[in-house]
């Protein structure tokens, strides 16, 4: 399920191994804190070896099991469908290239291509908008020069950021007393506030004008969504942004709701929302054909029966690179499961050495019931190389980089493992060095890259060999967000290894301190996620760093209401819905 966020066109998706140990601890407040090196366990929970003595929660099946299998897909309604959308791509386009008039032009260019950032439609227009943004951030003091209107401010701030153009927070001091806090004449500008909100999630380590804005913004909102004297579709809209701003949502996610929005305002325009609309609606037809394509392998593989009830059944929702992702994820799960819910650390130990191996003949080392585990990754592999074949560089990494790093997945497991086995409590930092490690998305990059061609494909690579900071700060990101989500479900399990446990141990802090400390770490690793970001887009190519930090963007989407890989309702379950069952309405 997660999977569902790597569909953004212009974003694609494990991560790195973190030596954060290196570091002596500190305190959010700045302080050194008291290391609490590697001890025995006060309270011994002895590993189950008996396979008969096991204990799980088992986890309820997916509901869309069949679902996809039973989907008409009407290829005659895509063909029409194509053609429409081509000829209002050159119209579209014809926009884009016609040179700017002036900065008055120029101004509402960039705001024309937020509209088409928002409307799902920027995939169609790369190049067209790289040129007009790099052009408009060379005149970005004309540009901003007398601008009184928060909206304007607040959305070109936010399109240069998103497309890697630092532009300075300073352009919101316009808006500011000199106390340093905001202007109470913007409270009542809704579209204005809201964009101010978008934009401050665009903030770095050093930008207190952004913190204020992120302090002063939210309440303000609720107050005018909850009013009563807005139009529903503005009030919906900032309700939606508050439970998840644009920054880090799916751009897909996201446009479903925006063209709603947008068809509601009495200035739109009628050819853009009826692109907006046919685009969306090919992308769903697209996306089911895919869908209905994996779930067919997926039930072919039958891992239902085969094995203990014990890890989840999910079928990610991913063309290639996105089948490849699908099967991959497939597989870390089952992996993880088999070592997180129901192996013993000799087995998990022994599924790791051969592993390391991937050869057939591994598989009669291995405990019955994991054959059809270590069955499954030769095949998800094997598969994974056919598919990239057609590219001899795009073979490599499949072969290469990706088999290396589920290796480096395992050896974390077993790692981990040991640490249990041993009875052994790790301090917070060390706990998160390990399991920081075990967040598969650093391999899903690699996957994520297929397709770019050779000499990005090659830059893409050796930056992600460097484990650069970018990553390592989604990696903790992750291990946070999943480690809180998960606590309840682990002490259900008796499992005590967590990171809220270590943390609550080694500052003898209660469940909700450690929460709220661990909420302001993930605010952190976004700052520094953002500010990597900007730094990097002065070397490197903006559609790789876009597909890099889509990692970020599916974590938080995947535990913004509970773990929704695990039991994917509520707010999970209606973007499964929105995305791959409600076509979009022409």
């Amino acid at each position: 399920m997660e999977a569902i966020t790597v569909f953004s066109p212009i974003r694609n998706s494990l991560f790195s191994e973190i030596k954060l140990s290196r570091f002596r601890p500190r305190s959010l407040s700045g302080k050194h804190v008291k290391t609490v090196g590697l001890q025995k366990k006060t309270t011994i929970r002895a590993y189950r070896d008996g396979e008969s003595s096991r204990t799980f929660k088992k986890l309820p099946p997916s509901e869309w099991g069949h679902h996809f299998l039973t989907v008409p897909i009407d290829l005659s309604e895509m063909n029409v469908l194509a053609r429409e959308i081509d000829e209002l791509k050159k119209k579209v386009k014809g926009m884009l290239i016609m040179p700017a008039q002036g900065i008055k032009e120029t101004k509402k260019r960039i705001m024309f291509v937020y509209l088409l950032v928002s409307l799902g439609l920027a995939c169609h227009f790369v190049d067209e908008i790289n040129e007009n943004l790099k052009q408009g951030f060379e005149a970005r003091e004309e540009l901003i020069a007398g601008e009184d209107d928060l909206y304007t401010v607040s959305t070109i701030f936010w399109i240069f950021r998103t497309y890697g153009y630092d532009m300075s927070s300073d352009v919101f001091k316009r808006f500011q007393r000199e106390d340093g806090t905001f202007k109470e004449c913007i409270v009542g500008d809704a579209k204005g506030m809201l964009s101010l909100y978008e934009a401050a999630h665009w903030e770095t380590q050093i930008e207190k004008i952004l913190d204020e804005a992120l302090r002063f913004t939210p309440g303000q909102l609720e107050l005018l969504a909850e009013g009563g004297n807005l139009p529903p579709h503005i009030s919906r809209l900032i309700k939606n942004s508050l439970y998840l701003p644009q920054r880090h949502n799916n751009e897909m996610i996201f446009a479903k709701g925006y063209i709603s929005f947008y068809e509601q305002e009495e200035d739109h325009d009628k050819m853009l929302l009826r692109f907006s609309k046919l685009n969306f609606r090919f992308l769903q037809l697209h996306w089911l054909q895919e869908l209905k394509s994996l779930t067919k392998w997926y039930k072919e593989r039958d891992l239902v029966a085969k094995l203990p009830p014990y890890f989840r059944d999910r079928m990610p929702q991913y063309s290639r690179e996105r089948l490849i992702v699908a099967k991959f994820f497939m597989l870390y799960t089952l992996v993880d499961d088999t070592c997180d819910r129901f192996a013993s650390f000799p087995e998990a130990k022994i599924l790791a050495e051969c592993m390391e191996r991937l050869v057939p003949d591994s598989v009669d080392s291995l405990p019955d019931y994991m054959k059809p585990i270590f069955r499954f990754t030769l095949n998800v592999f094997e598969e994974s190389k056919s598919m990239s074949s057609s590219e001899e560089e795009e073979s490599y990494i499949v072969q290469g980089a990706l088999e290396e790093e589920f290796k480096i997945l395992m050896r974390s497991y077993v790692k981990y493992d040991e640490l249990e086995w041993k009875n052994m409590v790790p301090t917070f930092d060390e706990s998160m060095e390990v399991k920081d490690t075990q967040v598969a998305i650093f391999p899903t990059l690699l996957l994520s890259f297929l397709g770019l061609g050779h000499t990005d494909m090659e830059l893409a690579y050796n930056w992600l060999k460097s484990r650069p900071k970018l990553v390592a700060a989604m990696a903790r990101h992750a291990r946070l967000l999943n480690d809180m989500v998960g606590y309840e479900d682990d002490m259900s399990r008796g499992v005590d290894m967590n990171v809220v446990n270590y943390y609550m141990k080694q500052h003898n802090v209660s469940k909700e301190e450690t929460y709220r400390e661990f909420n302001k770490m993930v605010r952190d690793t976004n700052k520094v996620v953002n500010e990597e970001f900007l730094k990097l887009a002065k070397t490197m190519p903006i559609h790789i760093l876009h597909r890099a930090i889509n990692c970020g963007i599916m974590t938080t989407i995947t535990y913004s209401d509970g773990d929704g890989y695990a039991n994917p309702i509520g707010k999970f379950k209606e973007h499964i819905t929105s995305l791959f069952v409600d076509l979009m309405p022409l």
